[in-house]
Parts: C-alpha cells; structure tokens; sequence
C-alpha cells in the first residue's frame, strides 16, 4: 500500500477530526507512521512520544494531517507552524482525498487581520510577532495547553522574566500589557502602540488596534518592559 493510501486510510478512521502523522525515510524508503492528536478541535498537534519514536525509526521528512471537508490548502496556521518545524509538510482533504504540499518559504504572517488558533495564532503569538516584526526581538515560544488559566498556571506572569520582560508601574511604548479576561490570573496580553492604542489579539476577533481605555484598562493588571 502506498504512502498516499495510508494517510488517506488514517484520515478515514480520525474523520470528523483531523489525523496527523509523519512521513518517514526507513532504510531508504518512505513509511508513514501514524500519530496520536493531543489538540482539540478541528486542529492537530502530535504528540510528543510519537516524535520522538518516528526519530528513532529513521528521518523524519514530511509532517502529515488532514483537513476534514474542506480545502487540503494551508491556513495562516499551518504556514506558521511549516516554517517553525523547518521540514515539508503536507495536507490531504478528507474525503476527497486531494492532496497539497508545500515546505518553509520564509512567510511572515502580517500583525492585523489574522484569525485566532489559541496556540499558534493568539494574543501571545501576536506580542511575539510584534516584538520580532517591528523592533527585531526574538522571544521564546512556550507550548500553551487550552484553558490553561483554569487549571492554576498563570504563563504570562511566570515567564515573563525568561522572555526578557521585567515589570514596571508607568506605561510606555512597546510595553507589555497583562489583562484578565474571564480569569484570576492575566490571559491575555496587548502591546502599547502609543497614542492611546494597544495592538492585540482577542480570542474569536481578528488582530486589530484598539483605544487603550476604559474595559481594556479596567482588566489590566500588570505592566511588563522588555530588558
């Protein structure tokens, strides 16, 4: 059976959620091995064990999933994450079974206007971004489960000095801005453009400019200036 089939047959057992797996170089031939989503959603993200098995069965060559009923094209996501991992990808739409690849191109998804993906393409995708596109400072990027505000983590706060942050009580440009959205500790945060607008993210909205005021200051909690 060929590559193809057995992605097209693994899209079939996962459908109506998304399959993911890795094509594999074993002993000069191409395997597919199946990979277990840990994602929830109409998303996909492998999980670590099975990675770490297909690097010990060969050369990993192409991260594989499928989108069930609709386009196999990539979405702003999916050429985010192909440019993170270095490594072809490809997309098979179920049930068609039509097929897309593609590989890192050096794209660079524009600050305003993208979709939220809590995890790929959120608010701290989007200060990570800003900090990279604008002033040509890379920050760390950190695995963020869904919900992680409920279950007692608080990422913005405790990472914030390993991503060169410290936090400060006046309010300047290019500042970080902690807020609380439904939560007890900050999960989400802006950027300061100055002039009375912060640049952000907000989950089921498009990344846009907003005026820094009323709701927006009233749910802040913290100022953070990066080093």
């Amino acid at each position: 059976m060929s590559v193809e089939n057995d992605i097209l047959k693994h899209a079939e057992e996962c459908y109506p959620n998304e399959c993911c797996g890795l094509i594999v170089i074993v002993k000069g031939r191409k395997r597919y091995k199946k990979c277990r989503n840990i994602a929830t959603g109409l998303q996909f993200a492998i999980h670590p064990e099975d990675y770490a098995d297909a690097e010990d069965l060969g050369v990993i060559d192409t991260i594989v999933h499928s989108h069930p009923n609709t386009s196999p094209l990539p979405s702003p996501s999916d050429l985010i994450s192909c440019e993170k991992s270095g490594l072809k990808w490809l997309i098979i739409s179920y049930p068609n079974g039509n097929i897309y690849e593609f590989k890192p191109s050096g794209y660079v998804l524009p600050l305003y206007g993208r979709e939220f993906q809590h995890g790929t393409v959120d608010c701290f995708t989007f200060i990570r971004d800003y900090y990279m596109q604008e002033l040509g400072i890379e920050m760390p990027d950190y695995y963020r489960a869904d919900n992680w505000w409920l279950s007692g983590e608080s990422h913005y706060l405790d990472r914030a000095n390993d991503a060169g942050f410290y936090l400060v009580d006046e309010l300047k440009k290019n500042d970080v801005i902690f807020m609380t959205v439904g939560s007890q500790v900050p999960n989400h945060g802006a950027i300061y453009l100055g002039d009375g607008k912060i640049g952000h993210h907000q989950v089921g909205r498009l990344s846009s400019i907003d005026v820094y005021g009323g709701w927006y200051e009233k749910i802040t909690t913290h100022i953070a200036r990066h080093k």
